[in-house]
């Protein structure tokens, strides 16, 4: 996604940059189109970290759960009353 944005910018910055306007016109342009593409780049990085924090509390709850079944499986198992070497 990186590469693909940067070869965008290049080619909207060259197209810009080579098309039959003045050079006040140009460097407008220029700059709007660097102020989106930094908007865009933001928004993925946002969508990704969202990605990523959701990912982290799924493994967090299942490590929760698989933490209380294997409480649950080794009460089952030890006898009441006895001690362990655990």
């Amino acid at each position: 996604m990186k590469g693909f944005l940067f070869g965008l910018g290049i080619g909207i910055g060259l197209g810009v940059l080579f098309a039959p306007m003045s050079g006040e016109e140009a460097r407008g342009r220029l700059s709007d189109t660097a102020n989106d593409l930094a908007d865009s780049a933001r928004e993925s990085i946002e969508q990704g970290r969202g990605r990523v924090q959701r990912g982290v509390e799924s493994i967090r709850q299942t490590a929760q759960s698989a933490i209380k079944q294997g409480k649950s499986a080794v009460s089952e198992v030890r006898p009441t009353g006895t001690e362990s070497n655990l």
